[in-house]
């Protein structure tokens, strides 16, 4: 994690949050004396951020600076509203192509997968609060810059999104092992939600059970399954082929 990403203070911290920057994560120290604690979260009232209570030894860990108990990640991006996207693409006549990123934290594949995403026109990738890799310039770095060229949206409840994605119009596609259909036996000339999940996880049971398809990427070897980003250019391509 590069310095730039991170304001570490009490008041800087507080300062980033009022002004109003786009912020991935704040740390705050297990312990940290109540009155500190409460204005930080007076602060984020209303605005959805995401905080976590960590010992002192993490906080260290990030940086060696006086963080007085507070660290806070500056997103290098801006979040896209997914329901404009969504419409904007329907008006332009565009069948939409959006990505769902389940558990996904590791910052190289994220990067990698929405390199992919820039290459093969996926609209939006849609991301949790939690449970996601921060979006940080290692990730642009990881990307080769494609995070500076793809909508990037960040949400509270995937289900819920996802379910209001097929209200929309959209097919949802799980791609996961568990299947016995396979990527080429599905028709991807429609509007689509593509769901991939963590090496460790998967896709979560719920997004799965409101799939409308579950498919998987074939596989001949003795290794079950491939690293996420990997899979993500397989299922994207296959896409494009059919498309073009």
């Amino acid at each position: 994690m590069k310095n730039q990403d991170i304001i570490f203070g009490k008041r800087p911290v507080l300062e980033a949050i009022r002004s109003g920057k786009t912020i991935e994560k704040i740390f705050i120290q297990k312990n940290l004396s109540k009155e500190v604690f409460d204005e930080i979260k007076k602060s984020t009232v209303n605005k959805k951020l995401n905080l976590s209570l960590v010992p002192k030894e993490k906080l260290n860990r990030i940086t060696r600076k006086n963080h007085q108990g507070i660290i806070c990640y500056i997103s290098p991006i801006e979040y896209q509203p997914l329901s404009e996207i969504v419409h904007s693409c329907y008006e332009s006549g565009k069948d939409p192509i959006i990505i769902v990123l389940d558990r996904v934290t590791d910052t190289r594949n994220f990067g990698a997968i929405t390199r992919v995403a820039e290459a093969t026109g996926v609209d939006a990738i849609v991301i949790p609060e939690k449970e996601s890799a921060l979006v940080t310039s290692e990730a642009i770095k990881a990307s080769a810059g494609a995070l500076n060229y793809v909508s990037i949206c960040k949400e509270r409840n995937l289900k819920s999104v996802v379910n209001k994605l097929k209200e929309s119009g959209l097919k949802i596609i799980s791609c996961t092992e568990k299947s016995d259909d396979d990527i080429y036996s599905v028709d991807f000339n429609c509007p689509v939600c593509i769901i991939l999940g963590s090496e460790k996880n998967g896709i979560s049971q719920n997004l799965i059970e409101i799939s409308d398809v579950k498919a998987k990427i074939p596989m001949k070897g003795k290794i079950e399954s491939l690293n996420v980003s990997s899979s993500s250019s397989i299922i994207l391509y296959e896409l494009i082929r059919q498309r073009i």
